[in-house]
């Protein structure tokens, strides 16, 4: 049984920072995992954010975020994190992470089909 809980969303004002956290609940260790970041607001389809292999500590992001967002991990605190700098309007959404076991997998993905564990998503809302 793995449980993943985000935290850390919130209002903020356009150009400013938030991070996101994703702690993994698991009776293994986060390294054990690829972790990724998906979004979707209402009525669209979910998009992939990012996500960092545990197998070789490779990350990617989307065109969307790339240069604003980057991803890191705590594995001694089982968390991952999303720092999210420079937001707009348009990052407004709920955000989730979602978790994968890494055995066998090279790199990560930002394909939500790839990944078997879900959080319940915390809410972001860029506005001034």
């Amino acid at each position: 049984q793995v449980q993943l809980v985000e935290s850390g969303g919130g209002l903020v004002q356009p150009g400013g920072s938030l991070r996101l956290s994703c702690a993994v609940f698991s009776g293994l260790t986060s390294d054990y995992y690829n972790i990724a970041w998906f979004r979707q607001a209402p009525g669209k389809e979910r998009e992939g954010v990012s996500c960092d292999s545990s197998s070789d500590g490779r990350t990617y992001f989307a065109d969307s975020v790339k240069g604003r967002f980057t991803i890191s991990r705590d594995n001694t605190k089982n968390t991952v994190y999303l720092q999210m700098n420079s937001l707009k309007s348009e990052d407004t959404t709920v955000y989730y992470c979602a978790a994968v076991a890494r055995v066998g997998r090279r790199g990560c993905t930002i394909k939500g089909y790839e990944y078997d564990y879900w959080g319940q998503g915390t809410q972001v809302t860029v506005s001034s």
